[in-house]
């Protein structure tokens, strides 16, 4: 293509679905950052305005970036055979019928989470997906952007879990900052989703902690509340949950608290993991605190970086089941980890509409 040297005429290409919050001061400023290794083909909004404006914050770095809207738009993609891939960051309400219509056309999707607003749609989204031909030469791979499963803080604090011995009990508290001077404060889909912030913000946490104990949510019991009305309900829920391995653990999520804390920690019969969110030098990300048996702490900083991992592997994974059918995407990225993630949820927001019954976590 004319325009495109540097060999950028041989990168893969990808379009963006959607252009909100989180395209706009994610997506775009992550996809700046790897322009070297996929270029950016198109951004579809459902407005021509507003894809015009989300096409000019990425200029710089796609030249030749096309705009697209409406149904038009959308067709035009999926019969864009130069688009290998498409990510969807779309209003978790409407996200997996577009991935689904954007994979029956062959494309690779990463779809931002939450994977689906029920373990109800992602059975059936699955069910789906699971019924298309292996041959088409490969089958799309679907992604769900979960960065928390990128992140090195938790990557890193996975592989201490067997040197804590016996796992004791395990805290997690998430005390967040959603007010009025957050940018997804006034989100209507957000407002509108099914459990209000908790179920779209909670799969990060649900995905950090799956991820740090390596053992799955069997079941769970919740007290949730609506305490500050300036938020949908709940906006707060405590829960007691086990582990496959019989390890219990609290969870502890306040929507908006005047001293926003987010923590994960891990206690055992020789040591201790404490994943906490923080500040280093100005940079945002992880502070992980391990003690060993010898009563020292090591303590190690990692900034946020999971977005940016992501798209990585999703890029390379894209190029990866082009050349070889039977490749097996990054399972981390998989729409029934997302799904997972969403079960947890789900039975803790269940178990409170029962006053604290224990629910039992939907498997995937």
């Amino acid at each position: 293509m004319a325009g495109e040297g540097n060999g950028r005429a041989e990168l893969p290409r990808i379009a963006v679905i959607g252009a909100g919050i989180f395209a706009r001061t994610q997506y775009i400023p992550r996809l700046r950052e790897i322009a070297h290794l996929v270029v950016l083909k198109a951004i579809w909004s459902r407005t021509q305005e507003s894809a015009k404006a989300a096409a000019e914050l990425a200029r710089d770095f796609a030249p030749d970036i096309e705009c697209k809207w409406g149904d038009v738009g959308l067709e035009e993609i999926m019969g864009d055979s130069s688009i290998m891939g498409v990510a969807v960051v779309l209003a978790g309400q409407v996200q997996v019928e577009l991935s689904l219509k954007m994979l029956k056309a062959g494309k690779h999707v990463i779809q931002e989470k939450p994977a689906s607003g029920s373990t109800t749609e992602a059975e059936t989204a699955l069910s789906i997906y699971n019924s298309f031909p292996n041959q088409f030469p490969h089958k799309p791979i679907w992604a769900v952007g979960e960065n928390y499963r990128f992140e090195p803080a938790f990557i890193e604090s996975s592989k201490l879990i067997n040197d804590i011995g016996d796992m004791m009990h395990i805290q997690v508290i998430i005390e967040g900052s959603m007010n009025s001077s957050n940018p997804y404060f006034n989100s209507t889909w957000r407002r509108n989703f099914v459990g209000g912030f908790i179920l779209d913000m909670g799969v990060h946490f649900i995905a950090g902690l799956r991820m740090l104990v390596g053992s799955e949510i069997t079941s769970v019991s919740s007290i949730s509340r609506h305490v500050d009305m300036t938020l949908p309900p709940p906006d707060n829920i405590c829960s007691l949950f086990q582990l496959e391995n019989g390890c219990a653990g609290v969870f502890v999520f306040a929507v908006n608290s005047r001293s926003p804390k987010i923590l994960w920690r891990v206690d055992g019969t020789k040591g201790t993991i404490q994943v906490e969110r923080g500040v280093d030098s100005g940079k945002h990300g992880y502070q992980v605190l391990f003690s060993g048996e010898n009563g020292q702490c090591q303590k190690t900083f990692y900034p946020f970086c999971g977005v940016n991992e992501e798209l990585k592997t999703f890029v390379h994974d894209m190029l990866a089941a082009d050349k070889d059918g039977d490749h097996k995407a990054e399972p981390r990225s998989s729409y029934v980890e997302g799904a997972r993630d969403v079960a947890v949820l789900e039975a803790m927001l269940e178990s409170s509409a029962k006053q604290g019954a224990p629910v039992q976590v939907k498997r995937f």
